[in-house]
């Protein structure tokens, strides 16, 4: 469920309703719901198509003052308790089309490449070429006289041009490039992007590409007469254009032919006109407004209520009512307004009617004098909610003048941090413990069982001291706090784990080097990103490297890479600093590609300021002949593995490391393939460059069946923790574990998954959760890859997971600049104000085929799947704070 930010208006003195500005493809609202259910938009069903999974009962409407509501607007301001009007924002789907023309030129010479969209947005083509005789799939820039007006270079692989309306008024969107059909170029690949919402539109996940010669082999992405006239435009104009084509092919071929055949470059170009278009969906931002009203009825002792909204298609108020400042809901006695019914017993819902002019729909609700609050949402439909400032919308009937900003709040108690939190006791107790732990790994045999139970008792202790130090915080008047502000204490940091209270920002995805600027990009976006309550951020890799991405480095003190410049990156990186963000490097240790060939032919001599030889690579990968010793880990075989057992290699890396936290200002690092290398250097490399914080990535299969996940994962998790181990618990890992089990058990609806045997979180987190790094997605798993993709319309079920439980939660760029955006601030928000931390405790109380519920630190409690889960009545008294699709949050009052 989408739940939408809300912000409230205060409007003026007479209740009054602005108009709603023009809207592309903007639905007809004047079709009756009672008639016709269907929705012109992609706005999903309307409440009279809902099919409930719980009981609803239709109630009898009783007869309504049709005078009143159509004479409410014009009552007096003596009349009116309340009056205000809310502005709301949803995302709504619009569809358009990509489209892509190739034709000869006017001058019958040369030809011309059309690109255009039909939707409306600050369109950007970004694009390249290839030229005959090229190998692998970078790009060239296109020659300068083939570059159209307002073309910009982006470093030396690509120009970005921006698409123009054909005319003022215009929706679609055009460029279009003329090139010589003699030249070397075999073919132009592009990509389009919309600079509005920084989105990017390829063709089944990759880069268009427009074949100028036959014997390029179609990869999937290709576009163009190879794959037939008109492939997907159907219609009389599809028939129009190609009688036009043909009509002219024989004359405009004959005047090309012999300009062709001077280049023997070119025997095999046959250029073919064609046009083709490719369906496009753009999520655009919509502003409405919701406006309230209440006064006296003028016959009896009760209040009426007004609602309208100018939100199109059927909408539906999801409403109750209270009788205190508890608020909680109620049903409100007879009378209703017309198309309600009870849901549950808890609730009322309400489908708004369609007033006679204008695009808008309302509904007049009569409520006893003595009733304190009408509580609603608004159900746009099964996905989408609006809400206010992720909490119900609360509408005071007792007279109260409205103030804008403030239903739904609470007063905030100041907070003096004790820093004798943590006893002398437990702090020696804890190293004690880390002791015994390191004299296991002096014995020959290891025990296991032995370091698991170690590894409990640290984290119970750890536990125990936090709750020692949560206890020791004593709240203050407001007065008093406003006389004397206490001091802050230091924050105690464990060295490459930072304080347990930090939420991980991943900034980038596998597309983000495309713009050439994405340290500009970021830079732009360093506040925003830190008022969400991110602390940390992952930024991609930095140095010189053979792929774009940065996965394959070269010359690793070269920082000048796709996705920006040195001094950009320190530009950048004293940003995100200012913003209050900590800092991660990406590095790739485990393999470098190298820059000369040995006597063999084979490429693993490397260049720049680290210019190993062939002694630096694992001898044990067959293709890169290294002779350095066997490798400590699995092989990459994409590039030459590092022997990291040679003490140049280990003395190199532990200064480079050194060298970018001096020079450009990491904070710590995000370890690339970790699963290649034994962690024990791992540590060596951290105690030498000492991180705030530091993740490995560990990356192996979990264990599955005849194709189905087994429940115990513990082997799989058990890699892990071997890993973490092995760096002395110097550095945390992704918690791939959990996001295994969350897929299987979300895409399956088997909740159960997530409890392992002891009643435990099954994954990293249930055994070493200050170690556990927790994600749903990443640029492998989702962005254009897709590797491993979590499961469709289920993301936000796993952030309330990870943002609800301990360890320290990451979250995919994509997803935070989406339409989960307001959800997940909400549910950072809630960690931060419970105090929610990589050490919480869990208490798992339903795992069951389709609902998962626990409560974290007998403060927050959580639900995910489609079944029931209310938490218990007890000391604590619970408040729903935040609601979505098959998810629920509450917390301790």
């Amino acid at each position: 469920m989408a739940t939408v930010a809300v912000d409230s208006l205060l409007q003026n003195p007479t209740l009054s309703f602005r108009p709603k500005a023009k809207l592309l493809l903007k639905p007809s609202r004047s079709l009756n719901c009672s008639r016709n259910r269907k929705l012109l938009f992609s706005r999903g069903a309307c409440f009279c198509g809902f099919k409930p999974r719980w009981k609803i009962h239709v109630v009898k409407a009783s007869s309504i003052d049709t005078a009143l509501i159509d004479t409410f607007d014009a009552s007096s301001s003596d009349d009116v308790l309340y009056k205000e009007s809310f502005t709301v924002k949803r995302i709504e789907k619009v569809a358009g089309k990509i489209f892509i023309r190739l034709d000869q030129s006017k001058d019958q010479r040369n030809w011309q490449l059309t690109v255009g969209c039909s939707l409306p947005g600050k369109w950007i083509l970004h694009w390249g070429v290839s030229y005959v005789g090229d190998t692998g799939s970078e790009w060239d820039q296109p020659p300068k006289d083939m570059r159209p007006p307002g073309s910009i270079a982006i470093r030396d692989y690509a120009i970005e041009t921006p698409l123009k309306k054909l005319c003022e008024g215009d929706m679609v969107h055009e460029v279009k490039i003329d090139f010589n059909p003699s030249s070397a170029i075999a073919a132009i690949h592009f990509a389009l992007k919309d600079e509005e919402t920084g989105d990017w539109y390829q063709h089944r996940g990759r880069d268009f590409k427009v074949a100028l010669v036959d014997y390029l082999e179609d990869d999937g992405n290709m576009v163009g007469a190879k794959r037939g006239f008109f492939g997907i435009w159907p219609g009389v104009a599809v028939q129009f254009f190609n009688m036009l084509f043909k009509a002219e092919a024989s004359h405009a071929n004959s005047q090309s032919s012999s300009s062709e055949s001077k280049d023997s470059k070119n025997e095999n170009r046959q250029l073919q006109r064609f046009y083709e278009e490719q369906p496009i969906v753009k999520e655009v931002s919509i502003g409405n407004l919701v406006s309230v009203a209440v006064r006296k009825s003028p016959d009896t002792t009760k209040n009426v209520l007004y609602l309208e909204t100018d939100i199109p298609g059927d909408v539906v108020v999801h409403w109750g009512v209270c009788r205190d400042d508890a608020k909680a809901w109620e049903i409100p006695a007879a009378p209703y307004p017309p198309e309600t019914a009870v849901f549950k017993n808890k609730a009322l819902r309400t489908l708004l009617q369609p007033k006679d002019t204008g695009n808008r729909s309302r509904a007049l609700f009569t409520l006893d004098e003595e009733l304190v609050g009408f509580l609603f949402v608004l159900k746009l439909d099964d996905n989408t909610w609006l809400k206010f400032k992720g909490n119900d919308f609360y509408i005071p009937l007792s007279g109260a003048s409205s103030v804008p900003g403030q239903h739904g709040e609470s007063d905030t108690a100041s907070e003096e941090i004790s820093s004798k939190a943590y006893t002398d006791g437990i702090i020696n107790g804890i190293r004690n413990l880390v002791s015994d732990l390191t004299s296991e790994k002096s014995q020959k045999t290891k025990i296991k069982e032995a370091q698991g139970s170690i590894l409990q008792e640290i984290e119970k202790l750890a536990a125990e001291a936090y709750s020692i130090f949560r206890s020791s915080i004593p709240t203050f008047s407001e007065e008093a706090v406003l006389e004397t502000k206490a001091p802050e204490p230091a924050v105690k940091i464990s060295p490459g784990t930072g304080t347990g209270f930090e939420i991980l920002c991943q900034g980038f995805n596998w597309e983000s080097h495309k713009s050439g600027r994405r340290y500009m990009e970021l830079k732009e976006k360093a506040s925003e990103i830190s008022s969400l309550g991110f602390t940390v951020i992952w930024l991609p890799p930095p140095t010189e490297s053979v792929s774009p991405e940065g996965y394959m480095p070269k010359d690793l003190y070269n920082l000048n890479s796709r996705y920006g410049t040195v001094d950009e990156l320190k530009e950048l990186v004293k940003s995100l600093h200012e913003a209050g963000l900590k800092v991660l490097g990406d590095v790739v240790l485990n393999h470098r590609c190298a820059q000369f060939r040995n006597q063999n032919g084979v490429w693993n001599i490397f260049g720049g300021r680290l210019n190993w030889d062939d002694r630096a690579v694992v001898a044990d990968d067959p293709h890169f002949q290294g002779r350095g010793n066997k490798s400590s880990g699995d092989n990459f075989h994409a590039a030459p593995n590092i022997d990291h057992s040679q003490e140049f290699v280990r003395k190199d890396l532990k200064e480079w490391l050194y060298w970018l936290r001096e020079e450009i200002g990491y904070d710590g690092w995000r370890l690339d393939f970790v699963r290649g290398f034994w962690g024990g250097y791992v540590k060596d490399y951290l105690d030498a460059s000492e991180p705030y914080f530091a993740v490995g990535e560990y990356w192996d299969s979990l264990s599955y069946t005849y194709g189905e996940m087994d429940h115990n994962q513990d082997a799989h998790r058990q890699r892990i923790i071997d890993w973490i181990n092995a760096t002395n618990g110097t550095a945390g890992a992704f918690d791939v574990t959990t996001k295994g089990i969350l897929h299987s058990a979300l895409e399956r609806c088997e909740y159960w998954r997530l409890s392992d045997q002891k009643g435990k979180p099954p994954g990293v987190v249930g055994w070493w959760p200050s170690r556990a790094v927790t994600f749903i997605e990443n640029h492998d798993t989702g962005s254009t890859q897709g590797h491993w993709r979590f499961p469709g319309g289920k993301e936000m079920q796993g952030y309330a997971y990870i943002l609800t439980h301990p360890g320290t939660p990451a979250v995919f760029y994509d997803h935070i600049f989406s339409h989960y955006r307001s959800e997940i601030a909400a549910l950072i928000s809630l960690r931060n104000r419970n105090g929610v931390h990589c050490r919480s405790t869990v208490k798992i109380v339903k795992a069951e085929r389709n609902v998962y519920a626990a409560i974290v630190d007998e403060r927050v409690a959580m639900k995910i799947g489609p079944g029931y889960y209310e938490p218990p009545s007890g000391p604590e008294r619970w408040s729903s704070v935040l609601e979505g699709r098959d998810y629920k949050v509450w917390e301790a009052s």
